[in-house]
């Protein structure tokens, strides 16, 4: 193949090809620049320290939150739970229990759609109706979100911040979701595990060996030293 040098262009497709190159270099380092400076959730904290957060998402059902809430009574366990606020209004009873046995309230948002569709204002919104149902069922102000399906960009999180949340995603998901089998997600979560991890799982009704898996997930990594916070408490952690 003969390989055509630069230079037996004429001067005019020279200008043409050097303003091409130009224009890719510059959108380059605009793509770079912008996913280098995007604004990210916490997905965890850095620490040597053997702790982490277990934190579940509902949004349906109340066959499920009953039996995790008793296990983690059972094994003296604090976590943060992730609430959507037309199910707390559903079920009043179960936000106030979790709330009640020294769990932490946070949001799951109202509607389970993709925020990041939304304008700024709309999704203020999702956020504050949200918020005032969890206020209004628990008696406590959540500071924690966990938006829909994890979805986000920079406006979503701005939007919260606007809204006095901060933007809480996982470093390990359990895939309890996809109901894997209950060795499945025990082992996933053992082996992902870390210091300061913050560990996703769920306790909606669609999510059917998350009760099962739970003690032996508990027990395994109490057994590797690791001891249970909130959220919160790991946000702390981090702090000091």
């Amino acid at each position: 193949m003969k390989i055509i040098q630069f230079y037996h262009f004429n001067p005019r497709t020279k200008i043409i090809i050097a303003l091409v190159i130009t224009v890719i270099i510059i959108t380059t380092s605009v793509i770079y620049v912008q996913a280098k400076n995007r604004i990210k959730p916490i997905y965890e904290v850095k620490t040597s320290e053997k702790v982490l957060a277990l934190t579940f998402d509902i949004s349906w059902g109340t066959q499920t939150p009953i039996p995790v809430l008793d296990l983690l009574k059972e094994h003296g366990i604090q976590c943060t739970f992730f609430l959507s606020g037309p199910w707390a209004q559903k079920y009043p009873e179960i936000p106030q229990r979790i709330f009640n046995d020294g769990h932490e309230i946070a949001s799951h948002g109202q509607r389970h759609i993709n925020l990041s569709s939304l304008n700024f204002e709309e999704i203020k919104q999702e956020i504050m109706q949200a918020h005032t149902i969890l206020q209004a069922v628990t008696g406590c102000t959540p500071k924690l979100i966990r938006t829909p399906n994890g979805d986000y960009n920079d406006q979503v999180i701005l939007a919260a911040q606007a809204c006095g949340y901060q933007v809480i995603q996982w470093g390990t998901d359990s895939l309890d979701w996809k109901n894997p089998g209950i060795e499945a997600i025990i082992n996933r979560v053992l082996t992902r595990a870390h210091p300061g991890d913050i560990i996703l799982m769920h306790a909606s009704d669609t999510c059917k060996q998350t009760v099962q898996a739970l003690p032996s997930i508990i027990q395994g990594l109490q057994e590797k030293g690791y001891r249970f916070v909130t959220v919160s408490e790991l946000l702390e952690i981090n702090k000091n």
